[in-house]
């Protein structure tokens, strides 16, 4: 456990490393400056600053509150598509049927009818999370050097939306799709219609019709909820000032920290000399750390904002789709050969 507590700290100090230079250059800066021109008359009192820091700890405070409700709502959401996509799954195995048909339909008919409902649904899942995994003008987390280095991506970056749906539509199906700007939905518009030619068939029982129809608002229910998410950025007014503010207070501090550390020096420079002289310098780690926990806790709640971006902190809604196609597939019958795998953990990472 503590093993992994280490790895997970010296994970966050790499992942900051390069704000944390900045910090150290702008502060031995900053030190030069007093040491070399003896700048002890510039100086900002305690009060003010204290102020500034906490307005600031109370405003990352916030955001990271706020974010974290969207990263944990986004799951609700998907965690809802796992259990709707089960329920969806059982019903149509279960009310197809040729009890309520003028002829009789043989089961390869009806199970060939369940594939089709089953499979356009793993479509729906498919289209659904490339959209979430689509890039938003405001989506800029992904593309941090820290974020980059590691060379794991989203695996929908591999293949595009096309390739991935050939296996669960037929090919009139995935034209229509296709034509269509909002994939998901017209999956959804299909499958609506299909069960409907059933009804009129006899194949699904009026009252079993309803209930699908019911799942199929829920989902779409579902999917209005998670693209809400997608499509609308966390406020700019709280997250842009909160940088400002951050950076500001973090330009802002050396000026006051740096004398205290002057004072306290020359307090025992009569004892001894060397130390009293060269204390100024201590002020190097300590600013270093009180910015590099400022601004860690304001970059968690950046990368945090959008919890379908592709980042290794999202939700793992690639997992999660293909666990659903997994369930849905192994309960059609399917032998395990037949179904993808689940996507692979790169560096512990669930997409």
């Amino acid at each position: 456990m503590y093993i992994g507590r280490v790895y997970r700290i010296i994970d966050m100090v790499k992942w900051t490393r390069f704000e944390t230079f900045w910090f150290i250059f702008i502060v031995i800066i900053w030190v030069c400056a007093y040491y070399f021109l003896d700048l002890h008359w510039l100086r900002i009192p305690w009060t003010p600053m204290a102020l500034i820091g906490t307005a600031v700890a109370f405003v990352i405070g916030f955001q990271n509150n706020a974010v974290y409700g969207r990263i944990w709502e986004a799951r609700k959401i998907w965690g809802g598509i796992v259990n709707t996509s089960r329920t969806f799954g059982v019903f149509v195995q279960d009310m197809l049927s040729d009890e309520h048909t003028e002829e009789s339909v043989s089961e390869e008919i009806i199970a060939e009818e369940v594939k089709v409902l089953t499979y356009r649904h793993i479509a729906w899942i498919t289209a659904l999370r490339y959209a979430m995994r689509s890039k938003k003008l405001w989506e800029t987390t992904s593309s941090h050097k820290t974020n980059t280095e590691w060379g794991i991506r989203p695996p929908e970056k591999d293949s595009p939306l096309e390739e991935e749906l050939k296996p669960y539509l037929s090919k009139s199906d995935l034209e229509h799709v296709m034509s269509k700007d909002n994939h998901q939905t017209a999956l959804l518009y299909l499958q609506s219609h299909h069960i409907r030619k059933l009804k009129d068939k006899g194949i699904i029982w009026e009252f079993s019709f309803l209930e699908l129809e019911g799942l199929i608002k829920e989902l779409f229910t579902l999917q209005g909820q998670t693209e809400r998410i997608k499509n609308f950025p966390y406020p700019r007014q709280y997250a842009s000032l909160n940088h400002y503010f951050m950076w500001l207070l973090l330009l802002l501090l050396p000026m006051a920290l740096i004398p205290q550390f002057m004072d306290i020096g020359k307090g025992f420079a009569d004892n001894y000399p060397i130390l009293g002289q060269i204390f100024i310098w201590f002020t190097v780690p300590i600013y270093a750390a009180v910015a590099w926990m400022f601004h860690t806790m304001e970059r968690i709640g950046r990368t945090g904002e959008n919890p379908f971006e592709g980042t290794s902190n999202d939700v793992p809604i690639s997992t999660i789709a293909r666990g659903i196609e997994i369930d849905l597939r192994q309960n059609l019958g399917e032998v395990k050969d037949q179904i993808p795998p689940q996507f692979g953990a790169d560096l512990n990472v669930q997409w």
